[in-house]
C-alpha cells in the first residue's frame, strides 16, 4: 500500500485539524493510501519528519497555513526531497493554498489531492532561504511575528488588521533601493511586497500572478503624503487594478535585488527573514504540487511599468 506523510500543525488557525485527522484517514484508505502522521510542534521538529522516508511514500500531506507550508517547502528543497506535496488549509492565513484553488473543506481537499496529478509550481528564494507566497520588508510586515496565537486564533484575519491600525501613527519614510532587469527604483517607501503567490491576508494584490509562470509579482508602495494612502488602501481593499495608484509600482521579474540601510524587518510568509541586502529570486517549477486549480491570465491592462525596456526611477523623499 503507498504511503503519505502527513505533517500537520495542531496549532494552525482554530486547532480545527485535531477533531477531522480520523476523517482524512478514512478518504485516504479509500484512495488506497496508508497515512503516516506527524504532529510538528517546538519539540518535534521536521527533522524528525521526515527520517523514514522511503520509496513507497507517494506525497506529502500539510496541514496548516503559509508558514508550516513554507517550513515544509525549505525543509524538502534543501535535502532534495522530490516527493509532491499536497495541501489542506486550515491557517489563519491560506493565502497559498486559496492562490492555487484549494478548498476549505477538509474532505473536499483531500479529494481534490488525491484524483489530480501533480503539476510543477514555482516558488521563491530569499538569499538562502525559500518561500511559497510573499516575501514583504517595511511597515507592516512584522505584524504576524507581533501578533499573539491566541489573538491569531480567536480574531482569525482580523487580528491581522487591527495590528496593522495600531503601526500606522508609526509610519516613516524608508530608504530603499531596488534593482531588476525591468526596474531600477531609488527613493523612499513605506512597503514592499514580493509575490510567488497572489494574495495577502485576503486581499487580492498580485492579481497578475500566476503559478507557474517564472515570475514574481512586485508592489512598492512609494513614501508620500499619508493622505494619499486612504484611497491606495481603499483600492486594494476592493481589489482594484493597481496600475494607475498614486505612489504605486506595481511590475513583475525573475529577480531583483534590495537594499536598505535602514533597522526594519524582512517577512518570508508570516515568519522573520533574512537582513539587508535581499537577493529575491523566481525558481521555476521548484516544487511539485497536487490538488492545483491553474489560475487564469487576467485581462491585460495598460501598467504603469512596462515589460520591455528598463525604467529607472529616482525619487525625493517625500516630506
Amino acid at each position: 500500500m503507498n504511503k503519505v506523510k502527513f505533517v500537520y500543525n495542531p496549532y494552525s488557525g482554530e486547532n480545527l485539524i485535531i477533531s477531522e485527522l480520523d476523517k482524512i484517514i478514512s478518504i485516504h484508505q479509500q484512495y488506497g493510501y496508508t497515512v503516516v502522521p506527524y504532529r510538528i510542534s517546538s519539540e518535534y521538529t521536521l527533522d524528525i519528519a521526515f527520517e523514514d522516508i522511503e520509496n513507497d511514500y507517494k506525497y506529502i500531506l500539510i496541514a496548516g497555513g503559509d508558514g508550516t507550508v513554507d517550513s515544509v517547502v525549505n525543509y524538502i528543497k534543501e535535502r532534495n526531497i522530490n516527493l509532491p506535496l499536497g495541501i489542506i488549509p486550515v491557517g489563519t492565513a491560506n493565502d497559498f493554498a486559496k492562490f492555487i484553488g484549494m478548498p476549505m473543506d477538509i474532505e473536499e481537499a483531500c479529494k481534490q489531492i488525491l484524483e489530480s496529478e501533480p503539476l510543477s509550481v514555482d516558488v521563491g528564494k530569499v538569499n538562502d532561504k525559500y518561500f511559497i507566497n510573499v516575501a514583504s520588508a517595511g511597515l507592516f510586515t512584522d505584524i504576524s511575528q507581533r501578533t499573539d496565537t491566541t489573538l491569531k486564533n480567536n480574531l482569525g484575519k482580523l487580528a491581522y488588521y487591527v495590528k496593522g491600525i495600531e503601526q500606522i501613527p508609526n509610519f516613516r519614510n524608508i530608504k530603499v533601493k531596488v534593482t531588476s532587469k525591468e526596474v531600477d527604483y531609488t527613493g523612499d517607501m513605506y512597503l514592499i511586497l514580493v509575490f510567488n503567490g497572489q494574495t495577502a491576508g485576503n486581499l487580492n494584490l498580485a492579481y497578475k500572478a500566476e503559478v507557474d509562470d517564472g515570475m514574481l509579482d512586485v508592489i512598492i508602495i512609494q513614501a508620500g503624503m499619508l493622505r494619499d494612502l486612504i484611497p491606495l488602501f481603499i483600492s486594494m481593499l476592493r481589489g482594484d487594478h493597481l496600475e494607475e495608484v498614486t505612489n504605486l509600482l506595481y511590475f513583475k521579474t525573475d529577480k531583483l535585488h534590495i537594499e536598505c540601510d535602514e533597522d526594519i524587518l524582512t517577512d518570508i510568509d508570516g515568519e522573520r527573514g533574512p537582513d539587508f541586502p535581499l537577493t529575491i529570486e523566481c525558481i521555476r517549477g521548484g516544487v511539485k504540487m497536487l490538488g492545483v486549480l491553474k489560475t487564469k491570465t487576467p485581462p491585460k491592462n495598460k501598467s504603469r511599468v512596462l515589460a520591455k525596456g528598463k525604467i529607472d526611477i529616482k525619487r525625493a523623499a517625500s516630506k
